[in-house]
Order: C-alpha cells, then sequence, then structure tokens
C-alpha cells in the first residue's frame, strides 16, 4: 500500500481496499490489524475497530469459511463490509473533518 502526504483533491475517489481471509486463524487476525492501520491513516479513531471486525465476521461466516472485507471512505465515513457465501454486514466509523 502506498501512502501519498499530498491534499485530496476535493472530487477524488475516496478509499476502497479489498481483503479476503480465513475466518479462523492468524491471517483473521491481518484483518483487523490492516483496520486499524486504515482508520488511522484517515485520521479516524482506531481503538474499537478490531473489535467491529470480529463482530462483523461473527455475523457473516461460519468456522472455516472465507471472509470479504471491504474498506471504503464515503465522505467523512470508514465503511467496512464483510461478506461471505451472500451474507453481509456493514459497520460506519465517522471520520475527523
Amino acid at each position: 500500500m502506498t501512502h501519498s502526504t499530498s491534499a485530496r483533491v476535493p472530487d477524488a475517489p475516496g478509499l476502497e481496499m479489498r481483503l479476503s481471509v480465513p475466518s479462523e486463524g492468524s491471517l483473521s487476525e491481518v484483518a483487523g490489524e490492516l483496520a486499524v492501520k486504515v482508520a488511522e491513516f484517515l485520521g479516524g479513531e482506531s481503538s474499537s475497530i478490531g473489535t467491529t471486525l470480529e463482530q462483523l465476521a461473527s455475523r457473516v461466516a461460519a468456522a472455516g469459511e472465507d471472509i470479504t472485507f471491504e474498506f471504503r471512505q464515503i465522505d467523512r465515513e470508514l465503511v467496512i463490509q464483510a461478506r461471505c457465501n451472500g451474507r453481509s454486514s456493514e459497520a460506519r466509523h465517522p471520520l475527523p473533518v
């Protein structure tokens, strides 16, 4: 992932990223760590993001299934969606103005 410190262009698209991981095991922890870094990069509060991902995962995936997490910046929110086998759940975190 590249990082740029230049100012955002007002009409430029926000962040959009997708990550697929198993619902169990060490790779699933990567999704939580990535979510924390994304929130910090966007200037948002990150302490509850890991818990949010765990809650999303528990709503959509059974043991052994792969989960796809999508991270999007929409206006001043970080939107995280979890998808697995036709099921989905979403959480939104406000970002600073």
